[in-house]
């Protein structure tokens, strides 16, 4: 059964006991009343019918109690007997002296007589309503002594107006909640369908994103409880959503990192694998002997500085960083010395240059970050071009740029050149040694440190990679 009919059957059920409950209570309370009021007023009568039935009878008590309760009854019951009120007067020993019933005579004598039992010295008053056929009679009954006689005065008052009043009202009330149940069950259903389609919408398009359309979300925007489902199922959505597309980029990256792999292995041991084959299966001149083993020899170097790459990079991923305070003096002069030769060789003007300052984190993975990037650089600019390596105090932060006016790269590939095996003129990379693994492994030394670094560069103006530091706020060992 879905929720909307679980709340249509609830609802329907508990408004219709509250207005049984409520109604029954209702007719019963003005049932009540009404007939309380009738027994007060029929007490009241009957008092009063006593009252001067005795005055009567004490004014001519003398003439014999025979006479004076005859003269009595006679003079008194005229005054006592209307608006449907019948009187009686019985002895003590079960005989009528006045008003003996004629309708129903026998069975209401018998209840006459079933309630002046019940009356006691003590309790010389009684009443009762009896169902006698198809109407309903009160009974009011009190004592009164003569000279000779015990007398059960009484009064009989029809009650059957009130009986069909409250079966009347019963019926109507019947019709009114049937009239209720159906217009109120039509209200209730179709309510109850308006609140719980926000869910069955949010249950479509959990289906959808299951079916495999992730683009689906809830539009539902209420401040309500519903709202924030529908909000949190968004946000868990587009969460979802953006782990699988992270999923697929990383699945992506690997393959990716595995063909580039493969690829980088196979061409070298081609050649060595061809020019050995050439070797020792062709007779070769002297000249032609040493032209292959030198190729031999250069895609080895290539295959060990790929494999040193591969190591440091996976290495750098693994090990545990033990971060401590650097100077950026002591970097300046160890990058001055290395690459002083490299520059003169190249024949490219070369400026490492840094101010004062202290970078919390690790001192050889520093070292590499910049020899991976000055690398790049090197090979990127021809000879009598120039190489800048900057490092500057910022209020929260030590930067460092490395400028460089080289080839540059393309705009639409910047991204992807810290990605491994990725290279921009793979060609002259080969050519030069480069593996396409030295940006990547910078990306990842920059993360470690907590660092950013931002590269711009155009096509035959050069390249600038700027690299930021988070301030350092201890004390330094310089």
């Amino acid at each position: 059964m879905k929720f909307a009919d679980k709340l249509f059957f609830a609802t329907t059920v508990l408004l219709s006991a509250i207005f049984t409950i409520f109604g029954m209570w209702m007719l019963h309370s003005y049932f009540q009343r009404s007939l309380d009021r009738e027994i007060m007023q029929g007490n009241t009568e009957n008092q009063m019918f006593q009252y001067l039935f005795e005055m009567a009878y004490q004014t001519v008590q003398d003439y014999g109690d025979e006479y004076a309760i005859e003269r009595a009854s006679g003079s008194v019951v005229k005054n006592v007997e209307k608006n449907g009120i019948a009187c009686f007067i019985l002895k003590d020993d079960g005989t009528f002296l006045y008003g003996e019933p004629r309708e129903a005579e026998g069975e209401l004598k018998d209840i006459i007589n079933s309630l002046t039992e019940t009356i006691t010295p003590e309790n010389d008053y009684c009443y009762g309503v009896r169902k006698i056929g198809e109407r309903y009679f009160l009974l009011n009954i009190c004592i009164s002594d003569t000279n000779e006689h015990r007398l059960y005065l009484g009064i009989c008052k029809d009650l059957t107006d009130i009986y069909e009043d409250r079966q009347r009202l019963l019926n109507q009330y019947r019709i009114a909640f049937f009239v209720l149940l159906i217009v109120g069950g039509v209200c209730i259903y179709a309510l109850s369908r308006y609140m719980t389609r926000p869910i069955q919408n949010l249950s479509k398009v959990a289906g959808n994103i299951a079916s495999g359309d992730y683009s689906k979300r809830s539009h539902y925007k209420a401040a309500d409880e519903i709202g924030e489902l529908a909000a949190s199922f968004n946000q868990m959505a587009d969460r979802l959503v953006q782990q699988m597309q992270e999923k697929e980029l990383e699945a992506k990256q690997k393959e990716d990192f595995t063909a580039a792999f493969a690829h980088e292995l196979k061409t070298p041991l081609t050649s060595i694998i061809g020019y050995a084959d050439m070797l020792s299966t062709i007779q070769m001149s002297e000249e032609e002997r040493l032209e292959a083993t030198l190729y031999i020899y250069r895609q080895g170097k290539r295959l060990e500085n790929l494999s040193h790459k591969l190591l440091e990079l996976v290495s750098t991923e693994k090990q545990q960083v033990q971060y401590k305070p650097v100077s950026t003096k002591s970097l300046e002069e160890n990058i001055r010395t290395t690459m002083r030769p490299i520059f003169k060789n190249k024949g490219i003007k070369g400026k490492i240059t840094m101010e004062k300052g202290t970078i919390y984190g690790d001192y050889e993975l520093l070292l590499s970050l910049f020899y991976n990037i000055l690398d790049n650089g090197i090979k990127a600019v021809e000879t009598g071009g120039f190489i800048l390596l900057k490092g500057s105090k910022l209020e929260h932060g030590y930067e460092i740029k490395v400028v460089d006016n080289g080839r540059g790269i393309p705009r639409q590939e910047i991204d992807r050149i810290t990605e491994a095996f990725y290279m921009v003129d793979k060609s002259r990379s080969r050519k030069e040694g480069g593996a396409g693994i030295g940006m990547a492994l910078c990306k990842q030394i920059v993360s470690l440190h907590k660092g950013s670094m931002k590269i711009d560069s155009n096509p035959g103006e050069g390249t600038v990679v700027r690299l930021i530091f988070p301030e350092y706020t201890g004390e330094s060992k310089e």
